[in-house]
């Protein structure tokens, strides 16, 4: 069994492949046969939940936010 890891639940985040916004919801560990991948399960701005590798993600910002605190 996978062992995800929560804390960072909920971070906004920036999926590079198809530059939308999104919320993190756990990360894990994908073991191949010959290496071991990091992989982040998300959400996007409809709800539909995707998993993607951890480099094709990025935190997001809010510039609202930055202005704003």
């Amino acid at each position: 069994m996978v062992e995800k890891n929560y804390k960072l639940y909920g971070t906004k985040i920036l999926n590079l492949k198809s530059q939308e916004i999104g919320l993190l919801i756990c990360l894990w560990e994908n073991k191949f046969a010959d290496k071991t991948v990091d992989f982040a399960t998300c959400v996007d701005k409809t709800g539909k939940r995707y998993n993607i590798e951890l480099d094709n993600i990025r935190g997001f910002e809010d510039d609202f936010y930055k202005a704003n605190s």
